[in-house]
């Protein structure tokens, strides 16, 4: 299966976090599973981390992308544009992005964000 991981899932595998769901370790564990990182999600890290809403480096966590078997997913216009395509069930930038890739991919998104349900059979809630 083809997995993109949300930011928050990101950060907390990177981070050793006990807020990461055993159910999403499973997944990123199974070496059936091809997992992603979205440029997006550093994005947001960088953006998050300037204002002084999390303490994350940016550069340190794309670093870690390769190391930890995953590959960077980047965007694209197709992403982009899939955007357009998408309800108003969401308004935060990056998860909308996110959800467009896993979309336009096609992809599985991982993530433990309950608003996120709302876009259906594309989420992998934990």
């Amino acid at each position: 299966m083809r997995v993109l991981l949300d930011t928050h899932i990101l950060l907390w595998w990177l981070m050793d976090d006990r807020r990461l769901p055993k159910d999403a370790e499973r997944i990123i564990r199974d070496p059936d599973n091809s997992i992603f990182v979205s440029a997006a999600s550093i994005w947001e890290v960088a953006i998050k981390a300037s204002l002084g809403q999390i303490e994350a480096d940016p550069f340190a966590i794309q670093a870690a992308i390769e190391p930890s078997g995953f590959a960077e997913l980047p965007i694209t216009g197709k992403h982009a544009a899939q955007v357009a395509r998408l309800p108003p069930r969401h308004r935060d930038p990056f998860d909308r992005m996110l959800v467009a890739q896993s979309l336009a991919e096609p992809m599985r998104l991982l993530t433990s964000d309950t608003a996120l349900a709302k876009y259906g059979d594309i989420m992998l809630m934990v």
